[in-house]
Protein backbone atom coordinates (compact mmCIF):
# COMPACT_ATOMS: atom_id res chain seq x y z
CA UNK A 1 0.00 0.00 0.00
CA UNK A 2 1.92 3.40 -0.69
CA UNK A 3 1.84 6.24 1.56
CA UNK A 4 -0.98 8.31 -0.53
CA UNK A 5 -3.50 5.97 0.35
CA UNK A 6 -2.62 5.35 4.06
CA UNK A 7 -2.72 9.21 4.69
CA UNK A 8 -6.13 8.93 2.65
CA UNK A 9 -7.12 6.33 5.04
CA UNK A 10 -5.93 7.85 7.94
CA UNK A 11 -7.31 11.32 7.35
CA UNK A 12 -11.30 10.29 6.46
CA UNK A 13 -13.40 13.07 4.79
CA UNK A 14 -13.34 15.86 7.76
CA UNK A 15 -11.57 18.34 8.90
CA UNK A 16 -11.64 18.34 13.24
CA UNK A 17 -12.58 21.58 15.22
CA UNK A 18 -13.04 19.32 18.99
CA UNK A 19 -10.35 20.30 21.40
CA UNK A 20 -7.38 17.84 23.27
CA UNK A 21 -9.43 17.35 26.07
CA UNK A 22 -13.37 17.42 24.39
CA UNK A 23 -15.03 14.24 25.35
CA UNK A 24 -17.75 11.93 23.89
CA UNK A 25 -16.28 11.55 20.07
CA UNK A 26 -15.03 13.20 16.74
CA UNK A 27 -11.38 14.43 15.96
CA UNK A 28 -9.43 16.41 18.17
CA UNK A 29 -7.87 19.50 16.69
CA UNK A 30 -3.94 19.50 17.18
CA UNK A 31 -2.91 22.30 18.66
CA UNK A 32 0.28 24.71 19.03
CA UNK A 33 0.67 23.31 22.86
CA UNK A 34 -0.08 19.72 21.93
CA UNK A 35 2.99 19.90 19.57
CA UNK A 36 4.91 21.74 21.85
CA UNK A 37 4.73 19.43 24.68
CA UNK A 38 5.50 16.61 22.30
CA UNK A 39 8.68 18.09 21.29
CA UNK A 40 9.33 18.22 24.93
CA UNK A 41 8.77 14.86 25.37
CA UNK A 42 10.42 13.65 22.24
CA UNK A 43 11.72 16.23 20.21
CA UNK A 44 9.01 16.22 17.53
CA UNK A 45 6.43 18.31 17.02
CA UNK A 46 5.15 15.43 14.48
CA UNK A 47 2.90 12.56 15.51
CA UNK A 48 6.48 10.05 14.76
CA UNK A 49 8.73 8.61 17.73
CA UNK A 50 11.50 7.38 16.35
CA UNK A 51 13.65 5.52 18.60
CA UNK A 52 16.96 6.37 16.21
CA UNK A 53 16.03 10.38 16.36
CA UNK A 54 18.49 11.60 18.97
CA UNK A 55 20.15 13.79 16.53
CA UNK A 56 20.89 17.43 16.83
CA UNK A 57 18.01 19.73 17.79
CA UNK A 58 17.05 23.01 15.53
CA UNK A 59 15.23 25.27 15.16
CA UNK A 60 13.67 24.69 12.55
CA UNK A 61 11.89 22.14 14.36
CA UNK A 62 10.11 24.47 16.83
CA UNK A 63 7.23 26.04 14.71
CA UNK A 64 4.83 25.71 17.71
CA UNK A 65 7.24 26.72 20.45
CA UNK A 66 8.01 30.03 18.28
CA UNK A 67 4.46 30.82 17.20
CA UNK A 68 3.66 30.64 21.05
CA UNK A 69 6.06 32.99 22.33
CA UNK A 70 5.35 35.29 18.98
CA UNK A 71 1.30 34.80 20.64
CA UNK A 72 3.32 36.29 23.95
CA UNK A 73 2.40 32.75 26.04
CA UNK A 74 5.98 32.66 27.24
CA UNK A 75 4.61 31.52 30.54
CA UNK A 76 2.71 28.49 29.42
CA UNK A 77 5.59 27.67 27.41
CA UNK A 78 7.73 27.87 30.02
CA UNK A 79 5.53 25.90 32.20
CA UNK A 80 5.58 23.10 30.56
CA UNK A 81 8.81 23.47 30.16
CA UNK A 82 9.35 22.64 33.70
CA UNK A 83 6.82 20.28 33.91
CA UNK A 84 8.53 17.70 31.46
CA UNK A 85 11.90 18.47 33.07
CA UNK A 86 11.13 18.22 36.26
CA UNK A 87 8.63 15.20 36.39
CA UNK A 88 10.47 12.52 34.66
CA UNK A 89 8.16 12.63 31.84
CA UNK A 90 10.44 13.50 28.88
CA UNK A 91 12.24 10.71 26.83
CA UNK A 92 15.55 12.82 27.04
CA UNK A 93 16.08 16.19 28.79
CA UNK A 94 17.63 17.79 25.56
CA UNK A 95 14.23 19.36 24.34
CA UNK A 96 13.53 20.75 27.01
CA UNK A 97 17.19 22.75 27.37
CA UNK A 98 16.91 23.73 24.50
CA UNK A 99 13.28 25.12 24.95
CA UNK A 100 14.29 26.94 27.50
CA UNK A 101 17.71 28.56 25.82
CA UNK A 102 15.10 29.64 22.94
CA UNK A 103 12.80 31.05 25.47
CA UNK A 104 16.03 33.31 27.05
CA UNK A 105 16.50 34.47 23.72
CA UNK A 106 13.07 35.67 23.61
CA UNK A 107 12.76 39.97 23.17
CA UNK A 108 10.00 39.86 25.46
CA UNK A 109 11.17 40.90 28.70
CA UNK A 110 8.80 38.54 31.07
CA UNK A 111 9.34 35.57 29.12
CA UNK A 112 13.44 36.06 29.06
CA UNK A 113 13.54 37.10 32.91
CA UNK A 114 11.36 33.80 33.68
CA UNK A 115 13.12 31.30 31.48
CA UNK A 116 16.75 32.16 33.37
CA UNK A 117 14.28 32.12 36.77
CA UNK A 118 14.10 28.73 35.51
CA UNK A 119 17.22 27.52 34.49
CA UNK A 120 17.83 25.98 37.82
CA UNK A 121 15.17 23.99 37.90
CA UNK A 122 15.56 22.69 34.64
CA UNK A 123 19.38 22.49 34.28
CA UNK A 124 20.03 20.72 37.80
CA UNK A 125 23.30 18.92 36.60
CA UNK A 126 26.15 20.50 35.65
CA UNK A 127 25.81 18.54 31.62
CA UNK A 128 22.52 20.17 31.49
CA UNK A 129 24.02 23.39 32.19
CA UNK A 130 26.72 22.91 29.66
CA UNK A 131 23.99 21.94 27.17
CA UNK A 132 22.41 25.18 27.88
CA UNK A 133 24.90 27.23 26.95
CA UNK A 134 25.93 25.59 24.16
CA UNK A 135 22.50 26.17 22.44
CA UNK A 136 22.61 29.60 23.54
CA UNK A 137 25.74 30.01 21.40
CA UNK A 138 24.07 28.11 18.59
CA UNK A 139 20.99 30.38 18.78
CA UNK A 140 22.84 33.38 18.86
CA UNK A 141 24.45 32.52 15.45
CA UNK A 142 20.96 31.91 14.42
CA UNK A 143 19.25 34.91 15.88
CA UNK A 144 22.44 37.00 15.50
CA UNK A 145 21.85 38.63 19.48
CA UNK A 146 24.54 38.30 22.21
CA UNK A 147 24.48 35.99 24.67
CA UNK A 148 26.70 37.29 27.76
CA UNK A 149 24.15 39.46 28.82
CA UNK A 150 23.74 40.96 32.45
CA UNK A 151 20.88 38.27 32.68
CA UNK A 152 23.02 35.25 31.70
CA UNK A 153 25.60 36.55 34.15
CA UNK A 154 23.42 36.65 37.22
CA UNK A 155 21.69 33.18 36.32
CA UNK A 156 24.69 31.45 36.26
CA UNK A 157 25.63 32.98 39.12
CA UNK A 158 22.65 31.61 41.48
CA UNK A 159 22.89 28.35 39.65
CA UNK A 160 26.57 27.96 41.55
CA UNK A 161 25.58 30.46 44.53
CA UNK A 162 22.35 28.36 45.18
CA UNK A 163 23.98 24.85 45.21
CA UNK A 164 25.00 22.88 48.32
CA UNK A 165 28.62 23.22 48.97
CA UNK A 166 29.31 19.44 49.10
CA UNK A 167 26.80 18.74 46.40
CA UNK A 168 28.58 21.02 44.12
CA UNK A 169 31.75 20.28 44.62
CA UNK A 170 31.05 16.88 43.79
CA UNK A 171 29.88 17.84 40.68
CA UNK A 172 32.46 20.25 39.32
CA UNK A 173 34.90 17.61 39.84
CA UNK A 174 32.59 14.63 38.22
CA UNK A 175 31.65 16.61 35.05
CA UNK A 176 34.27 19.27 34.55
CA UNK A 177 33.46 20.51 30.76
CA UNK A 178 31.33 19.12 27.97
CA UNK A 179 30.01 20.04 25.04
CA UNK A 180 32.77 22.87 24.52
CA UNK A 181 32.57 24.61 27.96
CA UNK A 182 34.11 23.61 31.11
CA UNK A 183 33.15 25.02 34.56
CA UNK A 184 36.20 27.66 34.43
CA UNK A 185 34.43 29.17 31.32
CA UNK A 186 31.65 29.61 32.84
CA UNK A 187 32.84 30.92 36.23
CA UNK A 188 34.99 33.58 34.13
CA UNK A 189 32.65 34.74 31.60
CA UNK A 190 30.06 34.88 34.30
CA UNK A 191 31.87 37.08 36.37
CA UNK A 192 30.13 34.95 39.10
CA UNK A 193 30.78 36.84 43.24
CA UNK A 194 30.82 33.87 45.85
CA UNK A 195 27.69 34.17 48.10
CA UNK A 196 29.64 32.51 51.29
CA UNK A 197 33.31 30.97 51.66
CA UNK A 198 32.72 27.23 50.50
CA UNK A 199 31.26 28.65 47.52
CA UNK A 200 34.31 31.09 47.03
CA UNK A 201 36.45 28.05 47.73
CA UNK A 202 35.09 25.56 44.96
CA UNK A 203 35.37 28.93 42.74
CA UNK A 204 38.70 29.51 43.29
CA UNK A 205 39.72 25.40 42.99
CA UNK A 206 38.18 25.54 39.61
CA UNK A 207 39.65 28.66 38.00
CA UNK A 208 42.82 28.86 39.93
CA UNK A 209 43.48 25.17 40.99
CA UNK A 210 44.16 23.06 44.29
CA UNK A 211 47.84 24.79 45.11
CA UNK A 212 46.15 28.48 45.22
CA UNK A 213 42.93 26.82 47.43
CA UNK A 214 46.24 25.53 49.93
CA UNK A 215 47.63 29.12 49.98
CA UNK A 216 44.55 30.59 50.24
CA UNK A 217 43.58 28.32 53.40
CA UNK A 218 46.62 27.33 55.37
CA UNK A 219 46.85 29.02 58.84
CA UNK A 220 43.33 30.31 58.70
CA UNK A 221 40.50 29.43 60.76
CA UNK A 222 37.64 28.11 58.37
CA UNK A 223 33.90 27.38 58.87
CA UNK A 224 32.56 24.33 59.37
CA UNK A 225 31.43 23.95 55.85
CA UNK A 226 34.65 25.00 54.34
CA UNK A 227 36.68 22.25 55.98
CA UNK A 228 34.40 19.67 55.37
CA UNK A 229 34.60 20.87 51.26
CA UNK A 230 38.82 21.04 51.84
CA UNK A 231 38.44 17.99 53.15
CA UNK A 232 36.65 16.46 50.12
CA UNK A 233 38.68 18.59 47.74
CA UNK A 234 41.62 16.91 49.28
CA UNK A 235 40.42 13.51 48.76
CA UNK A 236 39.70 14.13 45.69
CA UNK A 237 43.37 15.73 44.38
CA UNK A 238 44.81 12.70 46.40
CA UNK A 239 43.40 10.08 44.09
CA UNK A 240 44.49 11.63 41.10
CA UNK A 241 47.84 12.03 41.77
CA UNK A 242 47.90 8.32 43.31
CA UNK A 243 49.09 5.44 41.53
CA UNK A 244 48.46 2.86 44.00
CA UNK A 245 45.92 0.55 43.77
CA UNK A 246 45.20 -0.04 47.85
CA UNK A 247 45.40 3.84 48.53
CA UNK A 248 42.45 4.56 45.67
CA UNK A 249 40.36 1.42 46.88
CA UNK A 250 40.59 2.88 50.13
CA UNK A 251 40.21 6.64 49.05
CA UNK A 252 36.89 5.12 47.05
CA UNK A 253 35.32 3.60 50.08
CA UNK A 254 35.68 5.96 52.50
CA UNK A 255 34.91 8.62 50.39
CA UNK A 256 32.36 7.36 48.24
CA UNK A 257 34.49 8.31 45.32
CA UNK A 258 33.11 7.53 41.31
CA UNK A 259 34.22 6.65 38.52
CA UNK A 260 34.34 9.97 36.79
CA UNK A 261 36.73 11.53 39.85
CA UNK A 262 39.21 8.53 39.11
CA UNK A 263 42.05 8.75 36.23
CA UNK A 264 41.59 6.11 33.80
CA UNK A 265 44.48 4.05 34.60
CA UNK A 266 42.83 3.49 37.81
CA UNK A 267 40.17 1.48 36.17
CA UNK A 268 42.74 -1.11 35.08
CA UNK A 269 42.66 -2.60 38.46
CA UNK A 270 40.13 -5.07 39.16
CA UNK A 271 40.05 -4.04 42.88
CA UNK A 272 38.96 -0.57 41.73
CA UNK A 273 36.02 -1.70 40.25
CA UNK A 274 35.25 -3.85 42.80
CA UNK A 275 35.09 -0.64 45.57
CA UNK A 276 33.30 1.10 42.67
CA UNK A 277 30.43 -1.99 42.66
CA UNK A 278 29.28 -0.96 46.12
CA UNK A 279 27.74 2.07 45.79
CA UNK A 280 27.17 2.48 41.52
CA UNK A 281 23.63 3.18 41.07
CA UNK A 282 21.58 0.61 39.71
CA UNK A 283 20.74 1.39 36.55
CA UNK A 284 24.92 1.77 35.78
CA UNK A 285 25.54 -1.61 36.96
CA UNK A 286 22.89 -3.41 35.15
CA UNK A 287 24.16 -2.05 31.58
CA UNK A 288 27.97 -2.38 33.06
CA UNK A 289 27.46 -6.02 33.53
CA UNK A 290 29.67 -7.45 30.54
CA UNK A 291 32.67 -4.85 31.19
CA UNK A 292 32.54 -6.00 34.41
CA UNK A 293 32.66 -9.57 33.38
CA UNK A 294 34.96 -9.35 30.62
CA UNK A 295 37.59 -7.26 33.02
CA UNK A 296 37.15 -10.60 35.61
CA UNK A 297 35.40 -8.02 38.44
CA UNK A 298 32.44 -10.76 38.32
CA UNK A 299 33.52 -14.28 38.18
CA UNK A 300 31.64 -17.31 39.03
CA UNK A 301 30.98 -17.89 42.68
CA UNK A 302 33.41 -14.73 43.95
CA UNK A 303 32.25 -13.12 46.36
CA UNK A 304 31.65 -9.92 44.30
CA UNK A 305 29.32 -11.64 41.61
CA UNK A 306 26.98 -12.84 44.96
CA UNK A 307 27.15 -9.25 46.15
CA UNK A 308 25.61 -8.68 42.49
CA UNK A 309 23.35 -10.69 42.26
CA UNK A 310 21.58 -10.43 45.63
CA UNK A 311 21.60 -6.57 45.36
CA UNK A 312 20.56 -6.85 42.03
CA UNK A 313 17.13 -8.99 43.65
CA UNK A 314 17.10 -6.51 46.21
CA UNK A 315 13.28 -5.46 46.24
CA UNK A 316 14.71 -2.54 48.51
CA UNK A 317 17.77 -1.74 45.78
CA UNK A 318 15.26 -2.19 42.67
CA UNK A 319 12.41 0.23 44.69
CA UNK A 320 15.60 2.38 44.89
CA UNK A 321 16.60 3.05 42.09
CA UNK A 322 12.87 3.05 40.33
CA UNK A 323 14.43 0.72 37.59
CA UNK A 324 12.10 -0.29 34.93
CA UNK A 325 11.38 -3.84 33.94
CA UNK A 326 11.70 -3.23 30.01
CA UNK A 327 15.22 -1.65 31.49
CA UNK A 328 16.13 -5.02 33.33
CA UNK A 329 15.53 -6.70 30.45
CA UNK A 330 17.61 -4.96 27.11
CA UNK A 331 20.45 -5.15 29.61
CA UNK A 332 19.50 -9.06 30.05
CA UNK A 333 19.78 -9.66 26.16
CA UNK A 334 23.04 -7.29 25.54
CA UNK A 335 24.69 -9.11 28.22
CA UNK A 336 23.27 -12.59 27.19
CA UNK A 337 25.13 -11.65 23.71
CA UNK A 338 28.34 -12.28 25.07
CA UNK A 339 29.96 -9.15 23.28
CA UNK A 340 30.13 -5.36 22.67
CA UNK A 341 30.14 -3.32 20.11
CA UNK A 342 31.86 -4.54 17.33
CA UNK A 343 32.49 -8.08 18.83
CA UNK A 344 34.33 -6.00 21.47
CA UNK A 345 34.71 -6.77 24.38
CA UNK A 346 33.97 -10.42 24.88
CA UNK A 347 32.34 -12.38 27.65
CA UNK A 348 30.69 -15.57 29.31
CA UNK A 349 27.90 -14.78 30.90
CA UNK A 350 27.38 -15.68 34.52
CA UNK A 351 24.36 -18.29 34.98
CA UNK A 352 24.11 -16.60 38.61
CA UNK A 353 23.69 -13.17 36.92
CA UNK A 354 21.48 -14.52 34.13
CA UNK A 355 19.14 -15.72 37.20
CA UNK A 356 19.11 -12.60 39.02
CA UNK A 357 18.53 -10.31 36.31
CA UNK A 358 15.39 -12.68 35.40
CA UNK A 359 14.48 -12.55 38.77
CA UNK A 360 14.78 -8.64 39.04
CA UNK A 361 12.78 -8.21 35.69
CA UNK A 362 9.60 -9.66 37.43
CA UNK A 363 10.26 -7.71 41.00
CA UNK A 364 10.65 -4.90 39.21
CA UNK A 365 6.90 -4.38 37.84
CA UNK A 366 6.09 -2.84 41.12
CA UNK A 367 7.87 0.55 40.00
CA UNK A 368 5.93 0.89 37.41
CA UNK A 369 3.09 3.32 38.18
CA UNK A 370 -0.07 2.47 36.59
CA UNK A 371 -2.15 5.28 34.46
CA UNK A 372 -5.17 3.50 35.17
CA UNK A 373 -6.84 3.87 32.02
CA UNK A 374 -8.57 0.99 29.47
CA UNK A 375 -5.89 -0.41 27.23
CA UNK A 376 -5.91 -2.79 24.42
CA UNK A 377 -2.60 -4.22 23.41
CA UNK A 378 -2.84 -5.81 19.98
CA UNK A 379 0.15 -8.17 18.57
CA UNK A 380 0.99 -9.22 15.51
CA UNK A 381 3.61 -11.37 14.98
CA UNK A 382 3.44 -12.04 11.10
CA UNK A 383 7.06 -10.82 10.51
CA UNK A 384 10.15 -12.76 11.84
CA UNK A 385 10.00 -13.72 15.36
CA UNK A 386 13.59 -13.62 15.21
CA UNK A 387 14.27 -10.04 13.91
CA UNK A 388 15.64 -7.88 16.72
CA UNK A 389 14.33 -4.70 17.34
CA UNK A 390 16.89 -2.13 16.52
CA UNK A 391 19.79 -0.47 18.77
CA UNK A 392 19.21 -3.64 20.96
CA UNK A 393 19.90 -7.37 21.35
CA UNK A 394 15.96 -8.44 21.88
CA UNK A 395 14.06 -10.50 19.16
CA UNK A 396 10.78 -8.23 18.14
CA UNK A 397 8.70 -11.33 19.51
CA UNK A 398 10.68 -11.17 23.01
CA UNK A 399 9.79 -7.66 23.01
CA UNK A 400 6.22 -7.47 22.05
CA UNK A 401 5.55 -10.31 24.90
CA UNK A 402 7.37 -7.87 27.40
CA UNK A 403 5.43 -5.30 26.37
CA UNK A 404 2.20 -7.03 26.54
CA UNK A 405 3.29 -8.59 30.18
CA UNK A 406 3.91 -5.07 31.23
CA UNK A 407 0.56 -3.69 30.65
CA UNK A 408 -1.27 -6.56 31.39
CA UNK A 409 0.37 -6.75 34.89
CA UNK A 410 0.19 -3.31 35.49
CA UNK A 411 -2.81 -1.75 34.54
CA UNK A 412 -5.68 -3.49 35.77
CA UNK A 413 -8.10 -2.96 32.81
CA UNK A 414 -5.86 -4.22 29.99
CA UNK A 415 -6.90 -6.69 27.35
CA UNK A 416 -4.45 -8.03 25.11
CA UNK A 417 -5.13 -9.35 21.78
CA UNK A 418 -3.41 -11.86 19.13
CA UNK A 419 -4.23 -11.13 15.42
CA UNK A 420 -4.99 -14.43 14.09
CA UNK A 421 -5.80 -15.77 10.64
CA UNK A 422 -9.68 -15.60 11.49
CA UNK A 423 -10.27 -12.53 13.92
CA UNK A 424 -8.48 -10.84 16.88
CA UNK A 425 -7.81 -13.51 19.93
CA UNK A 426 -7.77 -12.50 23.47
CA UNK A 427 -4.65 -12.99 24.96
CA UNK A 428 -4.15 -14.76 28.37
CA UNK A 429 -1.48 -13.21 30.12
CA UNK A 430 -1.29 -15.14 33.67
CA UNK A 431 0.49 -14.13 37.13
CA UNK A 432 2.55 -16.80 37.15
CA UNK A 433 3.42 -17.16 33.09
CA UNK A 434 7.25 -16.32 32.46
CA UNK A 435 8.49 -14.27 29.26
CA UNK A 436 9.59 -17.02 27.84
CA UNK A 437 6.45 -18.48 27.64
CA UNK A 438 4.64 -15.81 26.42
CA UNK A 439 6.94 -15.32 23.58
CA UNK A 440 6.48 -18.97 22.94
CA UNK A 441 2.90 -18.38 23.15
CA UNK A 442 2.38 -15.70 20.51
CA UNK A 443 4.74 -16.52 18.13
CA UNK A 444 2.00 -19.59 17.49
CA UNK A 445 -0.52 -17.08 15.72
CA UNK A 446 -0.03 -15.90 12.13
CA UNK A 447 -2.12 -13.59 9.93
CA UNK A 448 -2.00 -12.19 7.16
CA UNK A 449 -4.14 -9.35 8.41
CA UNK A 450 -2.65 -6.40 9.70
CA UNK A 451 -5.32 -3.56 9.89
CA UNK A 452 -4.72 -1.45 12.86
CA UNK A 453 -8.49 -0.63 12.74
CA UNK A 454 -9.28 -4.47 13.53
CA UNK A 455 -8.47 -4.29 17.43
CA UNK A 456 -10.83 -0.71 17.57
CA UNK A 457 -13.86 -2.77 15.68
CA UNK A 458 -13.07 -5.26 18.15
CA UNK A 459 -13.56 -3.08 20.78
CA UNK A 460 -16.43 -1.64 19.41
CA UNK A 461 -18.42 -4.81 18.94
CA UNK A 462 -17.90 -6.00 22.49
CA UNK A 463 -18.50 -2.87 24.22
CA UNK A 464 -15.21 -1.99 25.45
CA UNK A 465 -14.55 1.63 26.17
CA UNK A 466 -10.93 1.76 25.99
CA UNK A 467 -8.68 4.84 26.09
CA UNK A 468 -5.85 3.71 24.46
CA UNK A 469 -4.96 1.14 21.82
CA UNK A 470 -1.41 -0.10 21.64
CA UNK A 471 -0.81 -2.37 18.42
CA UNK A 472 2.70 -3.99 18.23
CA UNK A 473 4.11 -5.46 15.12
CA UNK A 474 7.23 -7.05 13.65
CA UNK A 475 6.20 -6.67 10.20
CA UNK A 476 6.65 -3.27 8.32
CA UNK A 477 4.29 -3.63 5.53
CA UNK A 478 0.26 -2.32 7.40
CA UNK A 479 -2.86 -2.53 5.65
CA UNK A 480 -6.01 -0.46 6.43
CA UNK A 481 -9.69 -1.11 5.10
CA UNK A 482 -10.68 1.73 6.90
CA UNK A 483 -10.03 5.12 8.05
CA UNK A 484 -8.38 5.24 11.35
CA UNK A 485 -9.32 8.22 12.17
CA UNK A 486 -12.92 7.29 11.23
CA UNK A 487 -12.80 4.21 13.41
CA UNK A 488 -11.48 5.98 16.52
CA UNK A 489 -14.62 8.64 16.14
CA UNK A 490 -16.75 5.93 15.50
CA UNK A 491 -15.38 4.10 18.92
CA UNK A 492 -15.27 7.55 20.76
CA UNK A 493 -19.06 8.40 19.41
CA UNK A 494 -20.32 4.57 21.10
CA UNK A 495 -18.39 4.06 24.05
CA UNK A 496 -17.72 7.92 25.56
CA UNK A 497 -13.82 7.42 26.03
CA UNK A 498 -11.56 9.69 24.78
CA UNK A 499 -9.77 6.68 22.80
CA UNK A 500 -6.37 6.91 20.96
CA UNK A 501 -4.36 4.86 18.96
CA UNK A 502 -0.15 4.22 19.30
CA UNK A 503 1.07 1.96 16.45
CA UNK A 504 4.38 0.14 17.14
CA UNK A 505 6.59 -0.77 14.10
CA UNK A 506 9.07 -2.95 16.33
CA UNK A 507 11.29 -3.10 13.43
CA UNK A 508 11.73 0.39 12.67
CA UNK A 509 11.48 0.54 9.00
CA UNK A 510 8.71 0.53 6.70
CA UNK A 511 6.12 3.10 5.63
CA UNK A 512 5.82 5.80 8.76
CA UNK A 513 2.34 7.06 9.59
CA UNK A 514 1.91 10.17 8.30
CA UNK A 515 0.74 12.84 10.37
CA UNK A 516 -2.66 13.42 10.96
CA UNK A 517 -5.43 16.79 12.09
CA UNK A 518 -6.27 13.99 14.98
CA UNK A 519 -4.23 14.55 18.32
CA UNK A 520 -5.15 10.61 19.45
CA UNK A 521 -2.93 8.82 16.66
CA UNK A 522 0.75 8.25 17.23
CA UNK A 523 3.52 6.23 15.65
CA UNK A 524 6.43 4.97 17.27
CA UNK A 525 9.27 3.23 15.12
CA UNK A 526 11.54 1.12 16.94
CA UNK A 527 10.88 0.54 20.31
CA UNK A 528 13.22 0.93 23.94
CA UNK A 529 12.47 2.85 27.01
CA UNK A 530 11.17 5.78 25.89
CA UNK A 531 8.45 4.45 23.85
CA UNK A 532 6.78 3.81 27.34
CA UNK A 533 6.73 7.15 28.80
CA UNK A 534 5.55 8.34 24.98
CA UNK A 535 2.03 6.34 25.62
CA UNK A 536 2.10 6.92 29.22
CA UNK A 537 2.16 10.56 28.39
CA UNK A 538 -0.43 10.31 25.52
CA UNK A 539 -2.71 8.00 27.63
CA UNK A 540 -3.18 11.00 30.04
CA UNK A 541 -3.50 13.71 27.48
CA UNK A 542 -0.21 15.54 28.61
CA UNK A 543 1.04 15.49 24.21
Amino acid sequence: MDTSSVSMALSGSTTSTHTPNSTGGGSWEISDKAKLCRFLCYGSEGALYSTRENGHIRVEKTGALQSMLQEKQGAEVLEEIKRFAQDGQAVRLEPSIFALALCSQNPDVNTKQAAFKALKDVCREPAHLFSFIKYKKELKEHMKCGIWGRALRRALSDWYNEQDAMSLAAAVTKCKQREGWSHQDLLRLSHTKPARDAIALISKYVTKGWKEVQVAHENKENAEEVIRVLSYLEVVEKVKHSRDETEVVTLIEEHKLEREQLLTEHLKFKQVWSALLKEMPLHSVVKMLGRLTSGKVLEPGSSETQFLCDRIQSETALKQAKIHPFSILLATENYKKGHGYQGKPKWEADRNILKAMDSAFYKSFMNVEPVGKCFVVAVDMSGSPSSIVPGTSISTAAAAAAIAMIFARTEADTHVLVYSEEAMVPFSISADMTLKEATDELVKFQSESRDCTVPIQWATENRKAVDVFVTLSNNPLWTLTASLVESLKKHRETSGANSKLVMCNLTNIGIAIPDTEDRGLLTISGFDLGAFSVIRNLAQDLI
